[in-house]
């Protein structure tokens, strides 16, 4: 147990982007941006989101959070060390681990695309994602089978 006490969650109003007033799209913006430049993290959000809405003819945020649901993992497994070996050990993470890792993998997965530009790349793979296809969703599942492969392996009691 922490001496400093607990940290305070922060609200909604103070995370979310100007844009679209939405924290999760804040979240994409802040994973994709790099080296400090924010503007053009906008500028690909914004690309993509015009392209997704473009092309489905509907609303992008929906689109996002579609694609952020279907690639959201409940299982991850961890690596345990017990017994002079090191054990893969299933464990349920919350849905804010859960939307982070989610948006690593969109993005991971978007980056390594052929394509043009960045938001092109991440509007196909968001795309893909809503429609249940797509490296992230690959990753998703692939995740999910080493945690029930290593849940029959009885390894709970080292959690």
């Amino acid at each position: 147990m922490s001496q400093r006490g607990t940290v305070e969650k922060k609200t909604a109003e103070s995370e979310s982007d100007e844009i679209y007033c939405n924290p999760l799209v804040n979240m994409l913006v802040n994973r994709i941006m790099k080296h400090g430049k924010k503007s053009l993290a906008y500028q690909i959000i914004l690309g993509a989101m015009k392209r997704i809405r473009e092309k489905t003819k509907k609303d992008p945020l929906d689109v996002l959070h579609q694609a952020i649901r279907g690639v959201t993992p409940s299982l991850v497994v961890k690596a345990r060390r017990g017994g002079g070996s090191t054990h893969q050990v299933p464990i349920e993470i919350g849905s804010t681990q859960g939307e982070a890792l989610a948006i690593r993998w969109l993005l991971g997965a978007s980056r390594k695309r052929p394509g043009r530009d960045m938001a092109f790349k991440l509007s196909s793979e968001l795309l893909d994602a809503v429609k249940g296809r797509g490296d992230a969703i690959r990753k998703k599942e692939e995740t999910h089978r080493m945690a029930e492969a290593n849940r029959a392996r009885a390894f709970a009691h080292f959690r």
